[in-house]
């Protein structure tokens, strides 16, 4: 049985066999899933005209970009932003630990030149 899914997973071919066609890709990802889950790649795959290593694979990096832009996007409320612009345009005077990390600073920067 194990064989038969390898064989299924890559496309009808032995995973040897697979490898030394393309040898541009070295990292493996491996997953176990439902019968259920894989009768549904494979016809997605097959609807695409893909095999199902290869929908996969997309379908994964698509999601990982996707979710990568999420989390690098900051997404601020109407009160959020109007805070942000107001301190932007109309910034506090600098506390007394503000003003000893600026003294720190140009310390460090003018030991360093």
């Amino acid at each position: 049985m194990f064989a038969q899914n390898r064989l299924d997973l890559y496309g009808g071919q032995p995973y040897a066999t697979r490898m030394t066609i393309s040898t541009a890709k070295t990292a493996r990802l491996e997953a176990r899933i439902t019968p259920d889950l894989q009768t549904l790649l494979r016809r997605a795959a097959e609807i695409e005209g893909r095999s199902v290593t290869d929908f996969v694979v997309s379908a994964v990096q698509e999601a990982a970009e996707k979710r990568i832009e999420q989390a690098q996007v900051m997404r601020l409320s109407l009160e959020d932003q109007k805070a942000f612009v107001d301190a932007i345009v109309n910034p506090p005077e600098p506390n007394a630990a503000l003003k000893r990390a600026f003294a720190r600073h140009r310390e460090i920067i003018q030991s360093s030149e």
